[in-house]
């Protein structure tokens, strides 16, 4: 690569790029979905994308998972055939993308509007999860030190499973894709018989959409932090199926969207009577889209 400031300096070197490449998902050797993925952990990936679809629910709905070849053409390992429990139901047809999946969105190829919303078995509203913002506001730092090959290309998006009772780090998965990387995550809890995700907590790298979001529930993890943003449907999905969502997770500060009594605060100084009181749910008008009035 070339690297070269305008008016300054022109170097070249090696450069790191992080790896694109698609994966076929088929299921019963039917083809499924096409995604453009970072290479590894597929089978995490297959099986996180199952989920979310609402295909599987749990580990023994997961039989196995074969790289094969397509249409006799040498094994580049960009095929994932996998083979569901019997008496699993196969993948409804209107699931079927009619495109491929980008890197950039889970969503695309969805054949219709009403295919968007999945409905999760499982109820976070009901989660016990009890957490102290101070172990929140550590999790993106242990993210960032966990991103082996974001250190080297700066091109990976990561998501993490972190247990909401100790605080520990479960899992971390990268991948070029954000939605990639929850279904990687995902797809590791359903292996090891944690879905429901309950009194979990979901960290992402980016932003909160919609389908992130919709991915924490169909996995039943009662929490959503970020570093940055939510959409403004993502807060609406988390309010109506009572999860809690956190935003602009930096430093010691974070924004809580839904659902915040889930959060405790011990080292926060005693209320100063002076002091105009915190507002609650009660005082707060429901949540207002970009533009509206």
């Amino acid at each position: 690569m070339t690297r070269l400031t305008a008016g300054g300096s022109v170097s070249k070197r090696a450069d790191f790029l992080a790896v694109e490449e698609p994966l076929e998902i088929r299921v019963a050797s039917k083809p499924l979905a096409v995604t453009m993925r970072t290479p590894g952990h597929d089978v995490e990936l297959a099986a996180g994308f199952l989920v979310s679809e609402g295909v599987i629910h749990h580990a023994e709905h997961f039989a196995a998972a074969i790289h094969c070849a397509a249409d006799g053409e040498e094994n580049t390992y960009n095929v994932l055939d996998v083979a569901l429990a019997p008496g699993v139901a196969p993948p409804d047809p209107s699931l079927e993308r009619n495109f491929y999946t980008t890197s950039s969105c889970g969503l695309c190829g969805k054949a219709s509007i009403d295919t968007v919303r999945t409905q999760t078995r499982f109820d976070v509203a009901n989660d016990p999860l009890s957490i102290d913002a101070a172990a929140i506001v550590r999790f993106p730092d242990e993210l960032r030190a966990q991103q082996a090959v974001f250190e080297r290309t700066g091109g990976l998006h990561a998501a993490a499973l972190f247990d909401g009772t100790t605080g520990e780090m479960l899992v971390l998965r990268e991948d070029v894709g954000r939605h990639n990387a929850v279904d990687k995550v995902v797809g590791w809890a359903l292996m090891h018989g944690l879905v429901p995700a309950r009194s979990c907590v979901l960290m992402v790298s980016g932003r909160s959409s919609f389908e992130l979001t919709q991915k924490a529930l169909m996995a039943g993890i009662p929490m959503l932090t970020a570093v940055s943003a939510p959409s403004s449907l993502a807060a609406e999905l988390a309010e109506e199926a009572g999860l809690t969502l956190v935003g602009f997770l930096r430093g010691e500060s974070m924004v809580v969207y839904t659902r915040p009594d889930r959060i405790t605060n011990e080292s926060a100084p005693a209320d100063d009577p002076d002091e105009p009181r915190a507002s609650t749910p009660a005082d707060r008008t429901p949540l207002q889209k970009a533009g509206q009035p």
